[in-house]
């Protein structure tokens, strides 16, 4: 009986698809098309963004050995293997000056020095008489610079020291918001690289903790750092002042006193590493002789590790220089890279863009 049952339904549902009309046939048949057609779009549009996430992660980066490298190394340290490092001990330390943003004709901090000394000249009359303050007023660098790092922090100790440590976050984000690069016209903060952005997310995407270890003031990055590169003020370690705490007006502060603390630049660089950090790097950016030391404490290690050195061979886009420069001179770093088979991004070579 069930047999007959379904072949009586069988002929009855032949006999109806046979009434039907062609029209109706075709409706049919096109909607089933539609449907199938908007699948396949999903399918593949899904498809090309898994693709494009894939082989994007570094865009501004020209296909070649840097890139591979660094691609190579990220893998292999994030996929279960020989070579895995758990999260927790994934930390790549960055120098900022030539590394994460523009640092010719000279340190964005040094401009900054030099604008606090004009803003301020009107309550120092004597500063026209004294140098390396009459250099400033005078536009004379070449003689400001001839002064050397004494006449360097002197000027640092005049404009960075006796304030506490809010009113100089306060001045100096007031500075960097508006602040603009001598040569191009942009905002000093918009001088940042681009390719690095992307190689900090990158990381960070990756499991990675991404520090800021740079010969630069620590509190004078700290207010801006995590804006610009996505980097907490925790995760900056840097060059400071002697601060103290104090009690004003009832309220507790920390005053910065003119007087050198710590110089986190070349050996001070893993020393500085080591206080606030506490773990050894697995991978370490720099682009100078200031930042040999931390490339060399970073391989040390044991296990998978990653140096790379950012060499400026732009004049077109950027600015060429290396070992003859004073400001980022690559000299020892660049013949220990290459001894040691670290990393040598080509800027002319490796970015596509510069900036953003």
């Amino acid at each position: 009986m069930r047999i007959r049952q379904i072949d009586a339904d069988a002929t009855r549902n032949v006999k109806t698809r046979r009434r039907r009309h062609p029209f109706c046939t075709l409706a049919s048949q096109m909607r089933s098309l539609s449907r199938a057609l908007t699948l396949l779009s999903l399918v593949a549009t899904l498809g090309v963004s898994a693709g494009a996430t894939r082989k994007d992660s570094l865009p501004s980066w020209n296909d070649g050995e840097s890139k591979a490298a660094i691609v190579g190394f990220v893998e292999a340290v994030s996929t279960k293997g020989s070579n895995y490092v758990p999260p927790a001990e994934r930390i790549a330390v960055f120098d900022n000056d030539g590394t994460l943003w523009a640092e010719q004709p000279i340190y964005v901090q040094l401009a900054f020095a030099l604008d606090r000394v004009r803003a301020l000249s009107s309550r120092h009359p004597e500063w026209r008489q004294e140098q390396p303050f009459r250099a400033v007023l005078d536009g004379d660098l070449e003689n400001l610079l001839a002064g050397g790092e004494e006449a360097l922090t002197r000027l640092v100790m005049a404009t960075h020291a006796g304030m506490t440590t809010d009113e100089f976050a306060a001045t100096v984000l007031q500075w960097i918001e508006t602040a603009k690069h001598p040569l191009t016209g942009r905002r000093y903060i918009d001088m940042v690289y681009q390719p690095m952005l992307e190689l900090l997310a990158y990381l960070r995407a990756n499991g990675f903790k991404t520090f800021i270890v740079s010969g630069g003031g620590i509190e004078f990055m700290r207010p801006w750092a995590e804006r610009v590169y996505g980097v907490p003020p925790e995760q900056v370690i840097g060059s400071s002042i002697v601060t103290s705490f104090e009690m004003r007006n009832g309220v507790p502060v920390f005053v910065r006193n003119p007087a050198m603390n710590f110089v986190d630049d070349k050996a001070g660089k893993p020393v500085g590493i080591n206080q606030h950090i506490g773990r050894r790097p697995i991978a370490a950016f720099g682009n100078s002789d200031g930042d040999l030391e931390m490339l060399q404490w970073t391989t040390a290690g044991t296990g998978a590790r990653f140096a790379l050195i950012v060499r400026h061979t732009d004049a077109r886009r950027e600015w060429a220089y290396d070992r003859q420069s004073s400001i980022g001179r690559l000299d020892h770093a660049l013949d220990e890279a290459r001894s040691k088979g670290w990393t040598v991004v080509d800027m002319a070579r490796d970015w596509k863009v510069i900036y953003p």
